[in-house]
């Protein structure tokens, strides 16, 4: 039995095993950083029912943020592109997330989801865009990113 999602559209076979060490990495910075440790839930049931983990925070690997200058930011999602409707997901998927960190190894951004789900409704509900066909987001400019996120941390510089 395949317990992995299939993501029959996605760039490169790797991305959900690279989506997961990003939440390992990210499970280390704020337990090193924060001292929040974070309850990942693994079954698709409970993180479905929940969310991604017990604490509420949802983890999104961004990993072109420093080469085009934004913070993409999730808002719906469908699992194959051939499937009509879409799903609420990111900012504005209904579950336990209260915190919403997104980046790469090079910069994280801890932003409040509601105040990304607040900036969506005001700057940027015309401008979502499909860059894959599984996925709607927006783009956030990295100087606004900074200015409304809770915190920033970039690991990788000196």
């Amino acid at each position: 039995m395949e317990t992995k999602p299939k993501y029959p559209d996605a760039d490169r076979p790797t991305c959900f095993d690279e989506g997961l060490e990003f939440q390992d990495f990210i499970s280390d910075l704020l337990l090193t950083e924060l001292g929040f440790a974070l309850t990942s839930y693994c079954s698709r049931q409970y993180q479905w029912l929940h969310g991604e983990n017990r604490q509420g925070v949802e983890i999104k690997l961004d990993r072109r943020i420093l080469e085009t200058g934004n913070v993409s930011i999730e808002v719906a999602e469908k699992s194959a592109a051939h499937i009509n409707g879409w799903t609420d997901s990111g900012i504005m998927r209904k579950d336990n997330a209260w915190l919403y960190v997104q980046g790469n190894k090079e910069i994280v951004f801890i932003f409040g989801k509601v105040i990304l789900q607040l900036q969506y409704r005001a700057k940027y509900l015309d401008k979502v865009r499909e860059p894959k066909p599984t996925i709607r987001t927006f783009l956030m400019p990295i100087a606004e990113a900074r200015r409304i996120a809770l915190k920033v941390f970039t690991p990788g510089a000196p």
